[in-house]
């Protein structure tokens, strides 16, 4: 089985971070494959970049179709850029770490909250509660001001900002489970979770779990109506068979 990462940031230092945090949940007989983007943002702080990094999405997923695709896709952005068009692309599961991340956290607790980086991109996440049907299970959404890039490398500073964010949620606002708002706070989860005393759950780790249950089951992206076969920039039509990919590889 191969799970492809995308990152439509140009970052390879988070790219490899991901696929790190992706390896250590993944089993020993699933490939994970990274990829970022050559000329998507630097970082998805703002709606400019979002747009962008929807069409990095896409450019990346037909690059590895053209090198005979994956068993399934996770967009490694907690905006899940690109997402709905991913889905358009293949018939494999494609998951988004914001998505995947909030699901997994609603089967975790009863109430969540959401630390980030920037405010500026909390309209976005109030977007994906409403769009994922979590707005209920949220009892608060904070930015820690903290740019995509300062992730790369986790500073003890930048540490100690999240970790009193997600204390903040636990004690004041109840939260029973943290979710994490960039996939580059993916190697945060185990340290924060002994510190707050509550799961944290990351959306790269999140969505490679569900990305592999889904592949394991058979199931894929429906291609009945809003997900169906959209033409892709001058390429071929794909096949019937290639949308639906195998079940396991």
């Amino acid at each position: 089985m191969r799970i492809t990462l995308v990152n439509p940031n140009t970052s390879r230092a988070m790219t490899a971070k991901i696929a790190a945090v992706a390896r250590e949940v993944a089993g020993p007989d699933v490939e994970i494959r990274a990829v970022c983007s050559n000329d998507g943002p630097a970082a998805v702080e703002c709606h400019v970049d979002e747009a962008f990094a929807a069409v990095a999405v896409v450019d990346l997923i037909e690059r590895d179709l053209r090198d005979g695709g994956s068993d399934a896709y996770v967009i490694a952005c907690f905006g899940d850029p690109g997402l709905d068009a991913a889905r358009e692309l293949v018939g494999v599961p494609v998951i988004g770490i914001a998505e995947a991340a909030m699901h997994v956290a609603a089967l975790s607790g009863r109430s969540f909250a959401v630390v980030t980086t920037l405010s500026r991109t909390l309209g976005r996440a109030r977007d994906l509660l409403a769009r994922y049907g979590m707005t209920q299970a949220c009892v608060s959404l904070s930015g820690s001001g903290i740019g995509v890039l300062e992730l790369e490398d986790t500073t003890s500073e930048v540490y100690e900002t999240i970790a009193r964010l997600c204390e903040v949620a636990v004690q004041q606002r109840e939260a029973d489970v943290i979710v994490l708002g960039c996939a580059g706070m993916a190697d945060l989860c185990q340290t924060l979770s002994l510190r707050v005393g509550v799961p944290v759950v990351d959306g790269v780790a999140a969505a490679v779990g569900l990305a592999t249950a889904m592949v394991r089951m058979g199931v894929g992206t429906s291609k009945r109506d809003e997900y169906a076969p959209a033409s892709r920039r001058g390429m071929p039509p794909v096949a019937a068979d290639d949308l639906v990919g195998s079940a396991y590889r």
